[in-house]
């Protein structure tokens, strides 16, 4: 069974590998999918996204990284004959957004089912907004990010 994680990752945080390294224990392949948030100016190209992904999950086998920046998420799922959306929630709020999301993705491709991941509660907290801006004022990024994310936004 193939699945896709959508998201802008903006950058990747270690809380977004949680669920991609749990979710390729569960399906035999995942798709972590960089896509366009409208709401949203990144920080990192779609490429550099990509990349970051690439190198984070590396040596996990079942799990390939691609980059779709103008298209909708069930239109990917269906191009790679996903039969399942990740999504995942850190609080109530993120609940109620997933679901709007969820129903949509349904009216959209019946035939696709989300899966919502609880975020392990050690990355409750975390999010690649936050992360930019404790990079922005030089903070410790160890715990939250990748390396190559760190040095990355070191430069930036």
């Amino acid at each position: 069974m193939k699945a896709i994680f959508p998201g802008s990752f903006d950058p990747v945080t270690n809380g977004h590998l949680d669920i991609i390294k749990r979710s390729a224990a569960i399906f035999d392949e995942v798709f972590v999918v960089v896509l366009t948030n409208t709401a949203k100016k990144p920080m990192f190209s779609a490429n550099e996204r990509q990349s970051f992904i690439q190198k984070a999950t590396e040596k996990i086998p079942n799990v390939k990284v691609l980059s779709k920046e103008a298209d909708l998420t069930v239109n990917v799922a269906q191009t790679l004959k996903a039969q399942v959306i990740i999504r995942s929630v850190r609080n109530t709020q993120d609940l109620e957004f997933e679901q709007n999301i969820a129903a949509m993705n349904k009216e959209l491709a019946p035939k696709i089912e989300t899966l919502i991941l609880l975020t392990d509660p050690k990355y409750a907290f975390l999010s690649s907004t936050l992360v930019k801006e404790v990079a922005r004022f030089k903070g410790e990024l160890g715990n939250l990010v990748p390396p190559i994310v760190q040095a990355a936004l070191s430069e930036k």
